[in-house]
Order: C-alpha cells, then sequence, then structure tokens
C-alpha cells in the first residue's frame, strides 16, 4: 500500500493490497477499498460504501456522501461499485434510500467523466459511459454498454436499456428500448444504434432483426396501439436470442417509452 500522509484513513476502513492513496484523501469508517484502487489525490469517501478492484478515482470525486433527498433520514444504505472504473474529477455517486432497495449500484470497467452524477438508488450497469456533467436522477437503472452524452439529464426512475446512446443535452424523460439512439432537448428516439452494435460484435443478421422489430413497433402506420403491436413481435421472435435482449426490456414493468419525433 502507499498511503500519503496527508491522507486521512479512519478506524475501521477495510484496504485490499496495492492500494495506492494521494494527498488529502478522507477515508471513511465503513469503506471498503478492493485491491489495487488507486486514488489520486483530494477524493472523500464516505458512507457504507465498496469499491472494487483495479478502479482508479480522480481529484475532487465525492462518493458515498448522504444523497441529495430530503427524505433520507440517514438509514444505513449502501454504495456498491464494481472493478475496474474510472471516476474522473468531480464525480458524485450517492447511497440508496429506504424509498428503493437501500443501494445504489455501479458495475464494472464504466467511465464517469468531469462533474457526472449518480443519484440515490441507481443501478449502472456494466462498460457504462457517462460523459462529463451527465446526471442520472434517482432510481435510474443504466443497462450495460449504454453511452449517456455530455449534459444529458435522466429523469428519476427512468430505465435505459442496453447498448442505447443518449445524445448530448438530452432531457430523458422515458425508458429508452435497447440499442435506441436519443436526441433532441426533450429527448425523441431516432432509430438505432448502429455503430455501437457494429462495435459490440452484433452480426448482420441480428441487426436486421432489430430494424425490423424498430419498424413494426414505432414507423408502422396502423391504428393498434404500441402495446399490441409489441404482442405480436413477441409471439414471432419469442424463441430469438438474436432479439432477447430487446423482448426482455419490453416485458417489464415500464414508463412510458421515448418514441420517435411526430413529424
Amino acid at each position: 500500500m502507499k498511503i500519503h500522509p496527508t491522507s486521512i484513513i479512519e478506524p475501521g476502513a477495510k484496504i485490499g493490497i496495492g492500494v495506492s492513496i494521494g494527498p488529502f484523501c478522507c477515508i471513511g469508517p465503513d469503506v471498503e477499498l478492493g485491491d489495487y484502487v488507486e486514488l489520486v489525490s483530494h477524493i472523500s469517501i464516505s458512507g457504507i460504501t465498496k469499491i472494487g478492484e483495479k478502479t482508479k478515482i480522480f481529484p475532487f470525486a465525492s462518493i458515498g456522501h448522504r444523497p441529495q433527498d430530503l427524505k433520507y433520514a440517514g438509514e444505513p444504505s449502501t454504495t456498491i461499485i464494481g472493478a475496474n472504473n474510472t471516476i474522473r474529477e468531480y464525480v458524485t455517486i450517492q447511497p440508496g434510500t429506504a424509498g428503493d432497495a437501500m443501494k445504489t449500484v455501479v458495475g464494472d470497467h464504466c467511465l464517469f467523466m468531469v462533474g457526472s452524477h449518480v443519484a440515490h438508488d441507481c443501478i449502472v450497469g456494466n462498460h457504462v459511459i457517462m460523459a462529463n456533467n451527465a446526471t442520472l436522477a434517482g432510481h435510474v437503472k443504466i443497462g450495460d454498454y449504454a453511452i449517456i452524452g455530455g449534459l444529458a439529464a435522466v429523469k428519476q426512475r427512468v430505465r435505459i436499456g442496453d447498448h442505447a446512446m443518449i445524445g448530448g443535452m438530452a432531457g430523458v424523460e422515458h425508458d429508452v428500448i435497447p440499442f435506441g439512439m436519443i436526441v433532441g432537448e426533450r429527448g425523441w428516439l431516432n432509430g438505432l444504434n448502429l455503430v455501437g452494435m457494429k462495435r459490440r460484435g452484433f452480426n448482420r443478421e441480428a441487426i436486421g432483426k432489430l430494424q425490423e422489430i424498430y419498424m413494426k413497433l414505432f414507423m408502422t402506420e396502423n391504428d393498434k396501439p404500441l402495446s399490441e403491436r409489441f404482442d405480436a413481435l413477441r409471439h414471432t421472435y419469442a424463441n430469438d436470442d438474436d432479439v432477447r435482449i430487446f423482448l426482455d426490456f419490453l416485458d417489464e414493468k415500464s414508463n412510458s417509452l421515448c418514441q420517435p419525433k411526430a413529424i
């Protein structure tokens, strides 16, 4: 371990092997740092917080401090951050509350750029990228490989599906389908994240099926409600593994979905 003499490690904190703690860091008594975690400098970690191995945190990040929820009454909620994450300057990640599952969870291999914010009770998947000053309100769920653009804001209890792309400065008020591309000041669905799908190794056949589902759900002109259109597609693709992520997302109890902009 390398711990700078200006840093404060309170009794009770658990520090793994190979951890590096730079100048002027404050580590609370209920914090657990996994092996080879690196704190660059000027970082404050509080609450019941666990940070996975090889995560690197940059100056002035605030992790595990009291959530910005007026209903929070000091309950012993937790912040759980996985392995191999990069948390840049001024990032804030806050614990859960009694109004949900009592925990905020971040997966592995995520990148949180400068000033991004993960509020109480959020569940963030693996390989997620949040660009500068992107913001998640409370109780948001972010799927694997999703990208949240700079200055984008996601409303409370919204779900963002796997591989979705949220454009910069978009305000997201409704659930976003997996692979969805969101643009605009009040975010609307603008097709599928084809570039992201190709980068993740989806083959041409799988992409074609997803495009077909997208067209039948959102672009077909008929009078049937969206729920009925989805029921028809669910029967057609019930045993198709290529589109399982999409169907499982729509099967969950949901808010309204982000949809294409009306012309």
